[in-house]
């Protein structure tokens, strides 16, 4: 499983037309099979997306379905953070195909999930 924590920063007035996105983003990706959980969190002008996935193949899929939303969400903010969670082997599918974006890849050793 990967985790996957996305943070931006909206740009000022622009805060509202970020949320009325948020509603498209979460209907796009509620159709994709390997998203376990999906949301966004807001303080201020601060934007928070929590997602997760099956596996690397589950994200990757996910970028490609929400990306013309995302190049346009990006226009009016900023991304100022973004982590990748998970087992070695997932993450060392994604970081060549994910450079662009700049993540910080965390390597996941001890846990447990219900």
């Amino acid at each position: 499983m990967l985790y996957d924590r996305t943070l931006l920063q909206s740009s000022g007035r622009q805060t509202g037309a970020f949320k009325e996105m948020c509603e498209q983003f979460v209907e796009k990706t509620d159709q994709e099979p390997k998203c376990l959980y999906y949301g966004f969190s807001f303080f201020e002008d601060q934007v928070h997306c929590r997602e997760g996935y099956q596996d690397a193949e589950g994200l990757l899929a996910h970028l490609e379905n929400v990306g013309p939303l995302l190049q346009e969400a990006l226009k009016i903010s900023e991304l100022t953070r973004l982590e990748i969670h998970g087992p070695e082997e997932e993450l060392a599918t994604l970081r060549e195909r994910l450079a662009e974006l700049q993540p910080q890849f965390f390597t996941l050793e001890y846990g447990f999930r219900r």
